[in-house]
């Protein structure tokens, strides 16, 4: 069964446009175990979402895991993952965290109940109802 999720990065720190430009990349230093968990979830063909946070609070493309959860060189101590993941496309239009939270269907995925959380799991429909939306 696939899986769908959301990462968020700072588009100051590490953009979409950046991400393109790698063509891939390791989706490490999470360091929050529900975060942790949603990254081990993931299997490879999994479908992704690329939100910019603080500045933007915009889904704006669509990557894909390219490489399943495993072990995160950048962690210093404990057991924390990691995923390979490349770029699909960019969306049309960025779908901002705002149209989110208007949407009846999205009020209460995990980006708008736990804004902190750095990767988010996303049923199929959500996953769905957000690329309609661009």
């Amino acid at each position: 069964m696939k899986n769908y999720c959301l990462v968020k990065s700072e588009p100051a720190s590490y953009s979409w446009d950046d991400f393109v430009d790698e063509g891939k990349t390791s989706w490490t230093g999470v360091r929050n175990f529900t975060a942790r968990n949603n990254l081990r979830s993931m299997r490879v063909g999994d479908q992704v979402l690329f939100y910019h946070s603080v500045t933007d609070k915009a889904v704006v493309g669509i990557d894909k895991v390219v490489r399943a959860a495993y072990p995160d060189s950048t962690a210093k101590e404990g057991h924390w993952s990691t995923v390979d993941l490349a770029p699909v496309k960019l969306l049309r239009r960025p779908i901002t965290l705002d149209q989110i939270k208007a949407r009846r269907s999205l009020k209460n995925i995990s980006l708008v109940r736990q804004s902190r959380l750095s990767v988010h799991a996303l049923t199929a429909a959500e996953f769905r109802e957000i690329v309609r939306l661009a």
